[in-house]
């Protein structure tokens, strides 16, 4: 294959629990030369950890043989290579249970893993080290759940070059699933920065699976045939250009702005981003349709690395519950207000009686009266919305009791309590990340195919300085009238948001270049503080993107702690973007007529 002028790479995955039926299209209609399926996240590997405690043979993410098994004999057949980070914390097992399938069916498949991302054992001697947080300098925790290395490329790319037919990982970077086989097919070396930033950028815009061709779409009316939405498929040149498709005939559709919105997905400052083997900068990426469901993207650049890896680790902090109470009738919402704060105040009262402590923290929202808006925006009504109660506390006891007090609302409370959603609730560990940097000669990665193991040469020196980037101010703005009149953002611009730990990262991008100065104009870092006054507890960052005539926002501290710890309802700004189209931008009269006559 070193020969081929272009390599096909399809992800069948965007996180541990995707659809089961996107591996299947994407063999049968991909024509590919390699599957790559994404499944750790944070949370995946704290409940992992503790399910491999519970038995030794899980810790893994099963469904990656569920979904992988009925196609092996297809797979062998169009020599389609198969890498994945499914292995977990468990990549032993994993493979073990993969090989009894492929010698059930007595295929001649090899099975590469690669090693020595995890570090749970070793947390004796990182609290010797006198490790801190990266954002609190706090100290490492006395226990974790998990504790893992982001990987990069070194392994994956050694387990090609044995001949590998399937490769599964513990945890890397997403974006190393792709750029491996990029750099193994290209024959791209090592400090070839530039092509690195490229392959990088192709994972990251296909490793969240079906967001990049039509899921979570600003534009999602038009957006056929959910049920059957076409995973991603990225055509890679050796110069580093790739085109993003999809398999034809499926639904969803692969343009400009499906594309570009992916590409600013949680990628923080867009001239840093940071990767074990290169730190891109993607500033002046560009991104042009060139066909019905094909975009071209280009411009990506890359610098040396650092000589550290990131490190995540879970640990457990006391016990969580949520609640729900759906209730019906009029002022639903006066009802649910009532209810919640009494019931928080019955059983504070029942806990200082048993000496059991307070709550660690206790919320409770009314879902449906656009409750996710505060103080942007209330409504109340609604004559039917859910009331959902959150609480923690250091032991689980407290919370079963918390649990027991939610029922006696139907009774002795408001009328038009109809039911629980989901039943009686359950209290369940309450987990927290904690993330640092390890210097990587501390990272011994290793690859083990047939139970042989090779130690993995890593580059841990290298020329990477720390560089200061400001956005100059956006002083010569194009704005030639008086601004009479203001459409939604929405009008005027595409937007995605998401997380990055504690931070919410929101991307908009202009639907046409002459747009972007009304949207510079109208939304600064104060603008968005405000806007965004009810969750943000820290300052926000904009960066400029002018390869797609882009803005990329971080909102620091304002998920409530992030997802596997925040009692938000929405702990990974999944919905910070929906909020921000609603903005009111200002525009002269002439834009407004040419936006109002489509």
């Amino acid at each position: 294959m070193k020969d081929k002028k272009k390599v096909r790479i399809g992800c069948a995955s965007g996180f541990w629990g995707d659809t089961s039926t996107a591996a299947k299209q994407l063999v049968e209609l991909g024509k590919l030369n390699y599957l790559v399926f994404d499944f750790l996240a944070e949370v995946t590997m704290s409940i992992l950890a503790r399910a491999k405690m519970k038995n030794p043979k899980l810790g893994y993410a099963k469904d990656f043989i569920d979904q992988l098994s009925p196609l092996l004999e297809k797979i062998k057949e169009d020599r389609i290579i198969v890498i994945s980070n499914a292995g977990g914390i468990n990549p032993l097992a994993c493979r073990e249970l993969l090989q009894s399938l492929i010698d059930e069916k007595e295929l001649d498949l090899k099975i590469a893993l690669v090693i020595g991302d995890d570090l749970t054992s070793d947390i004796i001697d990182l609290k010797d080290q006198g490790i801190r947080e990266i954002d609190t300098g706090k100290e490492l925790p006395e226990s974790c759940l998990s504790i893992n290395a982001y990987l990069g490329v070194p392994g994956i790319l050694s387990a090609l070059y044995e001949g590998a037919d399937i490769i599964i990982t513990g945890r890397c970077v997403d974006s190393a699933l792709v750029l491996a086989p990029l750099m193994y097919e290209f024959n791209w070396d090592i400090t070839d920065y530039n092509h690195l930033a490229s392959g990088s950028l192709a994972g990251h815009i296909i490793e969240c699976g079906a967001q990049c061709t039509g899921g979570n779409f600003t534009d999602w009316k038009d957006i056929k045939d959910f049920d059957d939405i076409g995973f991603p498929i990225i055509e890679a040149q050796s110069n580093g250009d790739f085109i993003v498709s999809k398999p034809e005939g499926t639904g969803g559709m692969v343009t400009f702005g499906t594309v570009a919105e992916q590409f600013l997905y949680e990628i923080g400052n867009p001239a840093e981003y940071f990767l074990p083997d290169v730190v891109c900068d993607f500033r002046n990426v560009t991104i042009n349709e060139i066909g019905i469901n094909k975009v071209l993207v280009s411009g990506a650049l890359g610098r040396p690395p650092t000589s550290q890896y990131k490190i995540s680790a879970t640990y457990l902090s006391g016990y969580r519950i949520v609640g729900t109470l759906v209730i019906g009738g009029e002022d639903s919402a006066t009802k649910g207000s009532i209810i919640g704060k009494a019931i928080i105040k019955k059983v504070s009262r029942i806990l200082d009686e048993k000496n059991l402590g307070p709550f660690t923290s206790t919320r409770y929202d009314l879902l449906g009266t656009d409750s996710i808006y505060q103080s942007n925006e209330l409504s109340t009504h609604s004559k039917e919305i859910v009331l959902r109660l959150v609480a923690t506390h250091p032991k689980k006891d407290a919370l079963v009791i918390f649990s027991r007090e939610i029922a006696q609302a139907v009774t002795g409370m408001t009328p038009g309590v109809i039911n629980y959603l989901g039943g009686r609730p359950s209290a369940f560990p309450s987990i927290n990340l904690y993330s640092f940097f390890l210097p990587k000669e501390k990272i011994k990665v290793k690859v083990d195919i047939n139970n042989k193991v090779k130690d993995i040469k890593i580059l841990t020196k290298t020329e990477h300085t720390l560089e200061e980037f400001e956005n100059p101010p956006n002083t010569n703005l194009d704005i030639k009238n008086e601004l009479e009149r203001s459409v939604p953002l929405i009008k005027l611009a595409f937007a995605r948001s998401g997380d990055k730990g504690d931070h919410a990262n929101i991307g908009v991008i202009a639907r046409k270049a002459r747009y972007l100065p009304y949207i510079q104009n109208a939304l600064s870092c104060d603008d968005i503080k405000q806007y965004f006054s009810h969750v943000i507890k820290g300052e926000v960052l904009m960066w400029n993107v002018p390869g797609i005539n882009g803005i990329n926002f971080l909102l620091k501290h304002s998920l409530g702690g992030g997802g596997m710890s925040s009692s938000l309802i929405d702990p990974q700004g999944k919905a910070f973007a929906q909020q921000l189209l609603e903005f009111q931008i200002p525009i002269d009269d002439e834009l407004y007529r040419e936006i109002n006559l489509k």
